[in-house]
């Protein structure tokens, strides 16, 4: 879901070229998520090996990522922890439209109209246990490093952007410029195109950066006021916000100090600003780029999971030598 908040912040788009030789904290749960559900067959179907085994996921992580390096590009992925209890009514919303998707896809399977099964395909993606360990596994082999958040996967990249360690968070949502990320990088794992929202259609994607304090001095107030526009609006821990308030109307709210007025229409917005301005994170990660293990990345993608190996071959070549570049950015360099 996300917060609404595309038309109140500045963004600038940017070309792959421009992130060369930066680090970034990607929203590992957010883009293999869009793997999910991009990477299929006509009718709708993931990509499984012959024991049946869903491989969408692993397919996006290795050749999008290729990609990244190959560009020059070091991203470090960040997987999502226990959420607060406060998300739990997203959470059943997500799951509500999912389901309702899977009657929607097995109707319209029925009556061979495939076009519209993998639309609502599209929208069944279920991230399990197993795809996430495993996609650990691979990032493991193609030696870049992962951190274990302790909640939001978003709130733990921002932190890293905050501190430096990262040059910006990577991830669809704008989550991310609440909890305080410097910069947000979005459309990073998207391949060209994407689907227009219930259409069948497909429009380019642009890879777009959005830089914090600038969009802070165009709105004219700071972090906190941000926020609190945000649970005005709604957010993933208060779905829907308050009533009859939409993006324009809550910049309008803040930039005439009448938040208050509308405070109390908020169950405990305190601590719902607390989530984004104080989030549970960790400070327990180490960012280390290495080689390759392509020992392991064969086993993994072609022993097990039945991926051509010319094909690994081919992407590794595009990416050879690229661990000496980053061999000589430290920590915090960008």
């Amino acid at each position: 879901m996300g917060i609404n908040l595309k038309d109140l912040v500045i963004k600038h788009p940017i070309e792959l070229a421009d992130l060369k030789g930066k680090k970034l904290a990607v929203d590992a749960f957010n883009a293999i998520f869009q793997f999910l559900s991009s990477i299929r067959q006509a009718d709708g179907t993931p990509l499984k090996d012959s024991h049946g085994n869903v491989t969408s996921h692993l397919s996006g992580l290795f050749y999008r990522t290729i990609n990244l390096i190959e560009a020059g590009i070091m991203p470090c992925f960040v997987f999502d922890g226990k959420a607060p209890e406060e998300k739990q009514a997203t959470q059943e919303a997500r799951e509500a439209v999912r389901e309702g998707a899977r009657q929607k896809y097995a109707a319209a399977l029925e009556k061979g109209e495939l076009a519209e099964a993998k639309k609502y395909a599209q929208q069944t993606s279920k991230l399990t246990g197993e795809m996430i360990s495993e996609s650990k596994e691979l990032l493991d082999a193609m030696g870049l490093p992962w951190v274990q958040a302790m909640s939001e996967g978003e709130a733990q990249c921002s932190y890293m952007a905050k501190k430096g360690h990262v040059w910006a968070a990577a991830s669809q949502d704008y989550d991310s410029i609440l909890y305080g990320a410097t910069r947000l990088v979005r459309n990073l794992s998207i391949s060209g195109k994407r689907k227009i929202a219930n259409t069948l259609k497909l429009q380019k994607v642009q890879l777009e950066m959005i830089d914090l304090s600038e969009t802070l001095n165009y709105l004219g107030f700071d972090i906190d006021s941000f926020i609190k526009m945000a649970l005005l609006i709604g957010t993933d821990y208060n779905p829907g916000g308050v009533s009859g308030i939409g993006p324009k109307t809550a910049l309008k709210v803040i930039r005439e100090g009448k938040f208050d007025e509308y405070a109390e229409k908020i169950p405990s917005w305190k601590k719902l600003f607390d989530l984004f301005k104080n989030p549970l994170v960790t400070t327990d990660y180490k960012l280390d780029w290495k080689a390759p293990d392509e020992k392991k990345l064969k086993e993994i993608l072609v022993d097990r999971h039945d991926f051509k190996e010319d094909r690994i071959d081919a992407a590794l070549k595009r990416i050879a030598g690229k661990e000496d570049e980053r061999k000589q950015k430290g920590l915090g360099e960008f």
